[in-house]
């Protein structure tokens, strides 16, 4: 590779070391090193699994378990068996922890508005900082059940809409389309899936049902940040694999000629090319899917 290819990435990991303060011995103060920090971070925000601690945060056993004795010394982590598999091990903040944890956020918060503030355009900064994370984060990205009227899903079928609005030549209104019913899109009829980045949502799905073994598939979207990585063909995959276990066996869908990445993935993963099967003024492009038995 060019070495000042090589170089220019090299540059960009000392700076983000330096910046989170990586070789600090008293990360943001609080008198112990980004490691420990990050482990008490992530028991802080729910990941009470030993083995998921670790793997979330790509440690080892062994250094795991050194971190969670540092922070059991402090009075600020204690760690149980698991309620359900007495092999497993679960941990929890203590009362300490929680307000350490709390103290952490803040302190975070506004290290990240700092960042932020010092550049004279923000909003190109935070892009450039999700597509690097989305890259960094692909093999941890997972796909997971969710309501369709959370907020996270909310957000999501939002950015989608503001991106046909965008990208179709007439423009595009939710209140004109056949937008699903949400209980259409929970079990036993259908199913809304997220693809989650590190606690953030960068993808959506829905399978909209009504109790036949027909079904079609909704609302297909990716952040432009994690696009490139084979997340919308997994996010098919996956709406495929829901749909076989709701006993759904044919799947259909419908979208526009302005989204050809799109009809391409469709056209590529088994979709054919299907007459109109609905009088949604927006789509002008329908396919069908026979799913074969898992």
């Amino acid at each position: 590779m060019d070495a000042d290819v090589i170089a220019r990435v090299r540059r960009f990991n000392r700076a983000v070391t330096v910046e989170v303060g990586a070789l600090d011995t008293s990360f943001l103060g609080r008198g112990r090193p980004l490691g420990a920090a990050r482990v008490l971070n992530s028991i802080g925000r729910g990941i009470a699994d030993v083995g998921r601690l670790r793997e979330s945060l790509g440690l080892d056993s062994g250094l795991t378990s050194r971190l969670l004795r540092g922070l059991e010394a402090e009075g600020l982590v204690e760690t149980v068996a698991h309620p359900d598999d007495a092999r497993r091990r679960v941990v929890r903040l203590t009362r300490t922890g929680q307000r350490e944890f709390r103290a952490y956020e803040k302190l975070s918060d506004d290290q990240a508005g700092a960042i932020l503030a010092r550049h004279p355009h923000p909003e190109t900064l935070l892009a450039a900082m999700d597509l690097i994370a989305c890259a960094l984060l692909r093999d941890r990205t997972v796909v997971e059940e969710a309501h369709p009227k959370g907020e996270p899903a909310r957000a999501c079928l939002k950015a989608y809409y503001d991106e046909l609005a965008r990208r179709f030549a007439s423009g595009f209104d939710v209140a004109r389309s056949r937008d699903p019913d949400a209980a259409d899109m929970i079990p036993p009829r259908g199913t809304f899936l997220l693809a989650w980045s590190d606690g953030l949502p960068v993808g959506c799905v829905g399978l909209k049902g009504d109790g036949r073994d027909l079904a079609e598939v909704k609302r297909l979207w990716v952040a432009p940040a994690a696009r490139g990585q084979g997340l919308a063909r997994r996010l098919m995959a996956a709406i495929e694999d829901a749909a076989r276990e709701l006993g759904i066996r044919v799947l259909r869908l419908d979208t526009n000629s302005a989204l050809p990445e799109a009809i391409e993935l469709y056209r590529k993963t088994g979709w054919v090319d299907i007459p109109r099967f609905n009088d949604d003024p927006y789509p002008d492009a329908f396919f069908e899917k026979r799913l074969q038995a898992g």
